[in-house]
């Protein structure tokens, strides 16, 4: 039997929603082994003088304990 357990993280990037995604299940994949899937809950983007400075996402990462 396989118990899996969510935990909810923010990430952001100048680049692009995709790249945001990228970069915050790098970071969680260096402490948390066996990320099963994410679930993105929220995109935002963060407005500086009508330019798009950053983008960012909340999402909810499933991962097996073991």
């Amino acid at each position: 039997m396989s118990v899996a357990k969510t935990s909810e993280i923010s990430a952001s990037s100048s680049k692009s929603f995709e790249d945001a995604i990228r970069k915050g299940i790098k970071k969680m994949s260096e402490t948390v082994h066996g990320i099963e899937s994410a679930w993105i809950k929220e995109q935002k983007v963060v407005v500086d003088d009508g330019e798009v400075k950053a983008y960012r996402v909340t999402m909810k990462v499933t991962f097996i304990v073991k």
